[in-house]
């Protein structure tokens, strides 16, 4: 028997749990009380992470063209196929999906390996969202600039949709219990949703009309003066004509019938979201760009228990994001200029450096249906994108695919491969509030699974790049992933992880959650070229 403090990872919380494993491949969950995503609570998909040790449906050996072989042919097999289709058709031809549940390390490793070494950034990952590039249009940098803590601190909670409620129930018992501790909630949702909530104000919203409301609010601060001009003058830059423009159809009345409500609930609800400066907005999908102006414009940032609060998408979203993993970024938090990507060339020691951001979704599927894209390696659970894998798979000659799983209709792909399933993974991810927690294995790796990462490493290694692919453990990625993030990085950037640059093994196996970024914003500062933010 033995006692395991690790991850749930179904979702972007970031919730510990405190489990109980035998050798029989039986555990017993709770929540882990000391740590700070959760403080000890679970919701039901923590606890069907039980059913998981069953072994039923697992891919548990490499498969080649339908036959199962071992891993020394399976990779040299892959390393020489895609050698063949790099010299061939040149940087840009190969394509990687990765899901939203791989760990940190095995997203720096992929990442690095097709922007470094592959010349190419087509990355597909629709799970993430837009929560990076609006905070990277607005910040200047993809930084979360609300905690956990901050729920707790605040005065108002401004819940934006049902989905907050419904996807993180965690996070929405910590929203209740600042409720109960006399945190005024505000909620809007469509009509018929988050009846249950318990509100101090709920406004049920027509479909369409949230956007109109919260640009709404943006002018009702404006022009009732809750809006500092020397804030904005100093710390944030307006648009040429924005509060002109704003007003085209936010007028109360204007807004009240996009929102199919009486003009009194509208007034009701910009009064009483105005009154309190210590506010918490929890927000997702196409209200985010609003809400993060709305908070930017009243200076509510950059303080304890005052900020926007972005949900993204994925359980280790912000861990893919931290490291690059994605088509429109290039790694820790830097993007495609001259400068960046000369500096990532020396760190990496790249032999063939991306030179502009990748294709996604629908274009990516384009290039490969006129012969740009050769090869796709897909990595990970991600049952939103079984339309787009099968159609993709199809059209490329080269196709692989890492799963934990035996999936269905799984015979079209060139390779299969058996990755670790999420008990099985040992490595960290970073929680949306920026929060870094050591997931750890609770289990052995049955058959002939291994780790992504470890995938990606030897195949890279059997492509000639072993000098840069030399990882033997999680924690080798993770302290060159944490010296990425200093590398030449004079505080432009906040993502500096650099305390952690010299960690050793045994206290990296012990690591306890710690957040980077301490508290973003304060004073107005905002990593951009003038230092201040934008209104979106």
């Amino acid at each position: 028997m033995a006692i395991v403090r690790s991850q749930c990872g179904q979702c972007a919380v970031g919730c510990g749990m405190r489990v109980l494993t035998d050798d029989d491949r039986q555990l017993r969950i709770e929540g882990d009380a000391t740590h700070p995503a959760n403080g000890g609570l679970l919701c039901a998909r923590a606890i069907e992470l039980e059913d998981s040790a069953r072994l039923e449906g697992r891919m548990m050996h490499p498969v080649m063209e339908g036959r199962r072989q071992g891993w020394e042919r399976v990779i040299a097999q892959m390393a020489r196929r895609l050698t063949a289709i790099l010299t061939r058709h040149g940087p840009g031809s190969i394509a990687l999906h990765v899901g939203g549940g791989l760990l940190t390390e095995d997203y720096y490793v992929a990442n690095k390996l097709m922007k470094g070494f592959l010349g190419s950034a087509h990355i597909h990952a629709p799970w993430l969202g837009d929560t990076a590039r609006l905070q990277r249009a607005a910040f200047g940098e993809d930084v979360m600039p609300a905690t956990f803590e901050d729920i707790d601190r605040a005065g108002t909670i401004l819940l934006v949709g049902g989905e907050v409620g419904h996807d993180h129930p965690v996070l929405m018992d910590r929203v209740q219990a600042a409720r109960s501790n006399g945190a005024r909630l505000i909620h809007l949702g469509s009509p018929g949703e988050g009846d249950a909530i318990g509100a101090a104000l709920r406004l049920p919203v027509a479909p369409g009309g949230m956007a109109r409301l919260m640009g709404g609010l943006l002018l009702h601060c404006y022009d009732t003066g809750l809006i500092d001009p020397l804030w904005l003058e100093r710390h944030v830059a307006v648009p040429m004509g924005y509060w002109h423009d704003l007003r085209q159809g936010h007028d109360v009345w204007s807004v009240a019938r996009a929102c199919g409500l009486p003009p009194g609930s509208i007034r009701a609800f910009y009064e009483t979201w105005a009154a309190e400066a210590q506010t918490v907005t929890l927000a997702g999908g196409r209200e985010a760009a609003a809400v993060l102006s709305l908070h930017l414009a009243t200076g509510r940032i950059g303080r304890p228990g005052t900020a926007p609060f972005l949900i993204g998408g994925g359980a280790n979203g912000m861990g893919a994001r931290e490291v690059g993993c994605m088509a429109d970024s290039l790694a820790a938090h830097m993007g495609f200029d001259d400068e960046a990507l000369a500096r990532m060339e020396r760190f990496w020691g790249a032999r063939r450096m991306v030179q502009a951001e990748g294709l996604e979704g629908e274009a990516l599927l384009d290039a490969m249906r006129d012969g740009r894209v050769k090869a796709l390696w897909s990595v990970g659970a991600d049952a939103a994108a079984t339309d787009w894998l099968r159609e993709a798979r199809a059209l490329v000659p080269l196709s692989i695919r890492a799963s934990d799983q035996v999936e269905p209709d799984s015979d079209g792909w060139s390779f299969r491969l058996p990755s670790a399933g999420w008990i099985e993974k040992d490595g960290t991810l970073t929680g949306m509030d920026r929060l870094v927690s050591r997931q750890r294995r609770l289990f052995d790796l049955p058959g002939e699974a291994r780790p992504d990462w470890w995938m990606l490493t030897k195949v890279a290694q059997a492509m000639g790049w072993g000098d840069a692919f030399h990882y033997e453990w999680a924690a080798d990625i993770y302290r060159e992933h944490v010296r990425l993030t200093a590398y030449q990085n004079d505080g432009a950037r906040l993502l500096n992880l650099k305390r952690h640059a010299p960690i050793s093994n045994p206290a990296y196996a012990e690591l306890t959650p710690w957040r980077w970024g301490e508290l973003p914003f304060d004073e107005g500062r905002f990593p951009t070229p003038d230092g201040r933010a934008r209104l979106l």
